[in-house]
């Protein structure tokens, strides 16, 4: 599989957003939510993300397969909107935007994102690379967002 992970643009966002669209439905799927905000975001509201949010995207053969967005305020790079194309899911693409993600904002004090309760693969990737669950809030009564965030070595979580 030849990959790049590069950055994306203004261009990119109408296919990001479709993506993103696909990915979320199968987090809709498992809360049985439907309403997330991922599932509804037009193309305007995500044009106006990108212009304040660094938007990754992985591409094989001039086709978009993931993408990651993230800013930072007040030493804390929140990531967002983590996703990977269902046919290459488990790969380590989603690592490697993980990864991607926290080597340009390497500076940073910590690191935070969050992911529905009932995602035990997003669960299970984050844990691994050592995100730790801090809080949970609960949204609906079919929905709880477990929030985690992972410290900088340089930096301790006292």
């Amino acid at each position: 599989m030849d990959i790049k992970l590069i950055p994306a643009t203004i261009e990119d966002l109408e296919e990001i957003l479709a993506l993103q669209k696909i990915a979320y439905r199968s987090e809709a799927e498992i809360h049985d939510d439907f309403s997330i905000p991922p599932l509804h975001q037009t193309l305007s509201e995500i044009r106006e993300e990108f212009q304040q949010q660094l938007f990754l995207k992985v591409v094989e053969q001039e086709k978009i397969i993931g993408s990651v967005r993230a800013y930072e305020k007040n030493r804390t790079c929140f990531i967002g909107k983590l996703i990977v194309d269902s046919a290459f899911q488990n790969q380590g693409i989603g690592t490697k935007l993980l990864f991607e993600i926290e080597k340009r904002f390497e500076h940073v004090k910590r690191f935070e994102l969050f992911t529905g309760y009932k995602s035990k693969k997003n669960l299970y990737l984050y844990n691994k690379h050592s995100y730790k669950e801090f809080k949970k809030d609960t949204i609906s009564d079919k929905l709880t967002l477990v929030f985690l965030e992972k410290y900088q070595k340089l930096y301790s979580s006292f």
